[in-house]
């Protein structure tokens, strides 16, 4: 028996759902620190930076996913967290997030130099989410 309550839990990208199921506790990368909610928490909207999400099923078993910037929505006992990307921790590529670590940078660095119009926040959530993935990954 769960020492908590189950309640559904979505981490969705625009790829598709990298977790939907139900979880005692959702803990998501909001922009001002870590948000951990249970079963009936108040509504809440949230943005997420990069960072770990962790989804714990109960029994001790817990899912981490290196997630992308996003939003965090509960509403009606259901917690849905909306980011650009979510890798499970054992999946993720370390070479790969390598390589858009330094593709990120290298762009961030032609914006500071005037040479790039691309969006500095866009860039640095890359990073933060490349850096991320080599942190949940072990290798950062």
């Amino acid at each position: 028996m769960p020492d908590h309550p189950l309640f559904p839990v979505s981490v969705v990208t625009p790829e598709g759902p990298a977790f939907e199921g139900e979880a005692e506790m959702l803990i998501v990368p909001g922009d001002a620190g870590e948000i951990g909610v249970l079963a009936r928490h108040a509504p809440l909207v949230a943005m997420l930076k990069a960072g770990s999400t962790r989804v714990h099923l109960g029994d001790g078993e817990v899912r981490e996913f290196a997630t992308g910037p996003g939003f965090f929505q509960v509403l009606e006992n259901r917690a849905i967290a909306l980011v650009d990307d979510a890798v499970a921790a054992g999946e993720i590529d370390t070479a790969r997030a390598q390589r858009q670590l330094e593709e990120a940078q290298e762009e961030l660095a032609r914006v500071e130099a005037g040479d790039s119009t691309a969006d500095r926040w866009q860039l640095e959530q890359r990073i933060r989410h490349a850096e991320n993935q080599l942190t949940v990954s072990g290798a950062g």
